[in-house]
């Protein structure tokens, strides 16, 4: 298709340049110039090529009569822009020094100097050397000032200044003239100082701008969502803040779960029970399932057979195990308990359930087994190794290896294993 056009484009070019020169030959004009005693005669046609070729003879001659003395010039952009590469190439190696040097050298360019005092500051703020950071931030807001607005502000919150950083780009955010960025670490910012009202102001413009990716959004929202509602001061407040959050934002599990929490926190089981079942029914969470277990109230048989339920489904869920054994353990239920638990160990060793598993023992009356597992779970939380538990004499010890799954096909039918 490109072929023809160009074909059609020749031969109009062609059949305007013959009308042309036909127009012109039947009267080609006359031009007359006289000075101080010179008479040239000449046509149009040839006068307006006279002049093209002068102006090309002039333009050529003014470059070379240029060339020697932007030869500096260039090398100098050369240079640059050389340093600049080699700069960044220092940050993302974590050469941080090297970086600093070659990037405050490459800002000694007109043409670079804001990209270069940027990636100074950051390789400087790397180092922990903050005050030479902001110094090269100062000189950054010259060239790039929202840019170098917003980096200043993450140097601060990293400080542990997240005050500051908020005032700094709460003018920005009233005009809504914040970069995406910008809003990012407004809403960081703003979580760490207690302003929950402007993180979550922060989030729409921020989704909107599509500059975060998916996984990246949904964890800051959650993370700013959990923080308005763990900020509710009473149950009515918490009702009110969660029936005015939009559906998308109440089926987040760790929402789901900040509020279960909450609510929990304040008498409100029943509601709490329902959010976390009714998300669970919508999406399995082991997050919520293990929130489902640490809920008060005084239904634990009831809530004990809907998660016994839920283990044909899952039955290597370690936190599933772990909710159940902590139920059978408030129902003094310990050999269930201990079977649950020590699958839960077994699938996905954790502080919670070595903690778990010690009060079972402890309502055993086993204090030696309880005290060995409570220092297991402290030698977890602190990455150390764990001892193992002494067996027990007796036999017919718990299955703790993993279940295997049937696999079924889009109809229904068991899949054979290889």
């Amino acid at each position: 298709m490109r072929v023809w056009r160009w074909i059609l484009l020749l031969v109009f070019a062609a059949a305007l340049a013959a009308f042309g020169w036909h127009w012109v030959a039947e009267d080609p004009g006359y031009v007359l110039l006289r000075l101080r005693g010179w008479r040239v005669e000449t046509t149009v046609v040839a006068a307006i090529l006279i002049l093209l070729l002068g102006w090309a003879l002039l333009s050529a001659l003014w470059r070379l009569l240029r060339w020697p003395f932007g030869a500096l010039t260039r090398r100098q952009r050369r240079l640059g822009q050389q340093r600049l590469g080699e700069g960044l190439i220092a940050l993302i190696e974590g050469r941080h020094g090297d970086a600093e040097r070659d990037l405050n050298r490459a800002a000694r360019l007109d043409s670079l100097r804001g990209p270069a005092l940027l990636a100074s500051a950051e390789a400087a703020s790397r180092r922990g050397e903050h005050g030479r950071a902001l110094e090269a931030l100062n000189q950054a807001s010259q060239s790039v000032p929202q840019a170098a607005r917003v980096l200043r502000a993450r140097v601060l919150r990293g400080e542990g200044k997240p005050t500051e950083a908020l005032a700094l780009l709460i003018p920005e955010a009233d005009k809504g003239s914040l970069t995406p960025a910008g809003w990012r670490e407004l809403a960081l910012a703003a979580l760490a100082s207690g302003e929950i009202r402007r993180a979550r102001e922060a989030l729409e413009p921020l989704q909107k701008s599509g500059a975060l990716g998916g996984r990246a959004y949904a964890a800051l929202e959650a993370q700013v969502l959990a923080a308005a509602i763990h900020a509710a001061p009473d149950g009515v407040a918490l009702n009110t803040l969660w029936s005015q959050l939009p559906k998308a934002q109440r089926r987040v599990p760790a929402v789901v779960d900040a509020y279960a929490r909450r609510a929990a926190s304040f008498g409100l089981i029943l509601p709490a029970m329902d959010e976390v079942e009714s998300a669970l029914r919508r999406e399995w969470s082991p997050l919520l399932i293990e929130t489902y277990g640490v809920l008060g109230g005084d239904d634990v048989e009831a809530r004990l057979r809907r998660a016994e339920g839920w283990l044909d489904a899952h039955p290597n869920d370690a936190r599933l195990l772990l909710t159940l054994g902590r139920m059978c353990a408030r129902l003094k239920l310990w050999g269930k308990a201990r079977q649950h638990l020590e699958r839960s160990l077994a699938l996905e060793p954790g502080a919670a359930a070595w903690e778990a598993l010690g009060d079972t023992f402890a309502g055993q009356g086993d204090a030696a087994q309880a005290q060995r597992c409570y220092r297991n779970a402290l030698a977890f939380a602190r990455g150390e190794p764990v001892a193992p538990l002494k067996q027990s004499a007796h036999a017919g010890q718990p299955d703790t290896h993993p279940i295997a799954i049937e696999e079924r096909d889009v109809h229904g039918m068991p899949r054979l294993r290889e």
